[in-house]
């Protein structure tokens, strides 16, 4: 089995709804985002995937997001955007753009010490 990781980051405000501490109040994260595929088999060129393929899927999302209020974006006024669902959101997006690969997890780090990851299991 081949695993491929492409890093990318975005900076974003937003406020935690239902949550009693410091998050409920308006702030911003640079949050990275870590995208790992897997694959069995490589290529005619010896490739599971080119990067530019997974950067690219990546990098509008990331563009999307950028300089956001996440908690304004119609997909987060239904849920909270929280780290989790923002890897889920991420892993979703992701899902249905690359089509080559299995996507196999997404990890939203909104500081160098606290992550989220999110993935779905194989049967």
């Amino acid at each position: 089995m081949y695993e491929l990781t492409v890093k990318g980051e975005f900076a974003a405000s937003h406020s935690l709804r239902d949550y009693e501490g410091k998050c409920k109040n308006l702030h911003g994260h640079t949050w990275h985002v870590d995208v790992v595929v897997a694959g069995e088999k490589l290529n005619k060129t010896g490739m599971l995937v080119d990067f530019k393929e997974i950067k690219g899927a990546l990098n509008t999302l990331l563009e999307e997001l950028d300089h956001a209020h996440l908690n304004d974006l119609v997909y987060f006024q239904a849920v909270n955007p929280t780290s989790e669902n923002i890897a889920k959101y991420f892993f979703d997006s992701l899902k249905t753009e690359l089509k080559t690969v299995v996507l196999q997890r997404v990890t939203v780090w909104e500081s160098e010490k606290a992550n989220a990851a999110y993935y779905e299991k194989t049967k």
